[in-house]
């Protein structure tokens, strides 16, 4: 589980992140939940964009997505959300 203090910091460092990846109307399958398990591993820290057609909501699909790959969810703003899981080789070191 994050902190609030861990929370803010990948608040933070999200605000200037790509959307690396977006959801459409096709939703979520098993093709995107291991496209996102694989781009946690490679990143930790990643932001994902829910198209309009997608007809989802950003904090509920984030929250199903972040289970599925063992992930933590760390923020929506509108169709964007953003996905937290510490990777073998850490590449962020959170506050304590």
């Amino acid at each position: 589980m994050l902190t609030g203090k861990q929370r803010s910091y990948l608040k933070t460092m999200a605000n200037g992140l790509e959307t690396i990846m977006q959801i459409g109307k096709g939703g979520v399958t098993e093709n995107v939940i291991k496209q996102i398990d694989e781009a946690l591993e490679a990143r930790e820290l990643i932001k994902i964009k829910l198209l309009n057609n997608s007809m989802l909501e950003a904090k509920e699909t984030a929250n199903e997505i972040a289970e599925a790959v063992r992930a933590e969810y760390v923020q929506s703003i509108g169709g964007r959300f953003v996905l937290y899981r510490e990777s073998e080789e850490k590449k962020i070191n959170l506050p304590k």
